[in-house]
């Protein structure tokens, strides 16, 4: 029996609008049964208007019936969506309805079952299907620009052209294992190997953007550090533009460390403001210092904030040797409280940190504005974020994907290995015949169930 699902399609809470889903073959009778005065043939993708009515005739609310016709639908069946008020409890009595209505092979739906069957009726491949998601859970503008172009299908045309590549190699190489005897001119071993290095570098560029994906994926982790009372709170409440942390002229406010996330620049940033770092007997003190340092260790960058009205002492060295061991990749120092006296130059902590950024500023009333400007542009400039066009690039942000991409990239590698070491066709087929099946799990091509359900498992209700 054909099964019909149904759920509750837009998050929980009080909105304007809420709609319940409905796709398989039950979808028309459920508006015919539910819809007041429902037309005998409704129109598809038509919006009828008008009551709702539950499983004892009585009106639950009323709203907008829209009927869609498989397979021109989003997930290839015959769909329903009825939109009503954004009542929880309204919501619930039409799904109630819905499913206690004694329609054949009527469910609930599962976590991103909407989207499985429009990936199982090839309304888009696993790759696209997945960047539904990514577009539901985007963070910044960054995040959503390239999740819509995966749900294009930007990156599985990039994916196809490889893979057809690799097939024409394929098929070069199967050739001359199967007619070795034949009148047919020998590909030699240089050649094949001069194309697969082509596809190599293809494969290795979609692997280079994995780190800029990561950033739109998951947010630039900053670890904000430094001696108490030097202004860490202020430059985070700043980043925010809100009154996120405590700022007091006490050292040691700060206890633990604070955890926030913010858009700056269109780039996603998850900003940890840490207790200051010092000796202390103060067990609790204590706590939150080693939950700076693993933050310390965790961190994309770390952001050290400095009091640069005050000469640098040996706690600041103390410091400033722990990052560098710590965490030595991308260190941004702010040299703050410049309106007290700059006593600390930027050639000072250049000296002390080899090629660290350096922004001076104050954090003091109405030049915090200015503060969080100029260190939203140094990150940026850090990570070389400027030069990243994502309406221009296909850029990696799935796991998933980043996996089988090294994968097919170390066959494809060994491949040409074997190509320059003389190998025969029959030993080199296997690496790339493998690295062409890793890039078609990509887009869903052969994967097995155990992948599909962890894929969509992610996915919210209603998906």
């Amino acid at each position: 029996m054909a099964e019909t699902i149904a759920a509750i399609s837009t998050a929980p809470g009080e909105g304007g609008i809420g709609i319940v889903r409905v796709s398989g073959p039950a979808s028309l009778d459920v508006m015919h049964k539910m819809m007041h005065g429902c037309p005998e043939t409704p129109e598809a993708r038509h919006a009828y208007f008008g009551k709702i009515t539950g499983l004892d005739g009585e009106i639950i609310d009323e709203g907008l019936f829209l009927y869609m016709q498989g397979p021109n639908s989003y997930t290839g069946e015959d769909m329903l969506e009825i939109q009503a008020h954004g009542s929880n409890v309204s919501l619930k009595e039409i799904l109630r309805s819905v499913l206690n209505g004694g329609y054949d092979g009527m469910r609930m739906a599962e976590p991103g079952e909407f989207t499985k069957l429009a990936f199982l009726n090839g309304k888009m491949d696993l790759s696209q299907a997945e960047a539904v998601i990514d577009i539901i859970k985007a963070k910044s503008d960054m995040s959503l620009e390239i999740a819509e172009r995966q749900r294009d299908g930007r990156l599985s045309a990039a994916i196809e052209d490889i893979r057809q590549n690799l097939l024409d190699i394929l098929a070069h190489m199967a050739v001359d294992i199967d007619y070795p005897d034949e009148d047919i001119e020998d590909t030699e071993n240089s050649e094949v190997a001069n194309e697969l290095r082509y596809v190599l570098n293809d494969v290795d560029d979609l692997l280079d953007t994995a780190s800029i994906g990561r950033i739109a994926r998951e947010g630039i982790h900053i670890a904000i550090v430094g001696k108490p009372n030097v202004g860490k709170s202020s430059l985070m409440n700043a980043l925010l533009g809100e009154g996120r942390v405590i700022v007091t002229d006490i050292p040691g406010t700060t206890r633990d460390t604070v955890e926030e996330s913010a858009t700056l620049g269109g780039i996603p940033i998850v900003l940890v403001d840490t207790a200051g770092l010092r000796e202390t007997t103060d067990q609790v003190e204590k706590i939150g210092i080693e939950r700076t340092e693993r933050a310390i260790a965790a961190a994309d960058m770390v952001m050290l904030v400095i009091d640069g009205s005050k000469d640098l002492d040996p706690s600041d060295d103390e410091i400033l040797k722990f990052i560098t061991e710590m965490n030595g990749e991308r260190i941004l120092v702010v040299i703050n409280k410049t309106d007290l006296g700059e006593v600390v130059s930027e050639s000072d902590v250049r000296n002390l940190i080899d090629g660290c950024s350096v922004v001076t500023t104050s954090l003091l009333g109405k030049n915090a504005i200015d503060a969080a400007k100029a260190v939203t542009d140094t990150i940026t400039e850090m990570f070389e974020l400027g030069s990243i066009s994502t309406r221009e690039s296909n850029i990696i942000t799935n796991e998933r994907h980043v996996k089988l991409l090294k994968s097919a990239s170390h066959n494809i590698g060994e491949a040409i290995s074997l190509l320059e070491n003389g190998e025969p066709f029959e030993v080199v087929e296997l690496s790339t015949h493998y690295a062409f099946n890793e890039l078609g799990y990509i887009i869903g091509e052969e994967v097995g169930d155990d992948v599909i359900d962890a894929v969509f498992s992610k996915f919210c209700l209603g998906k």
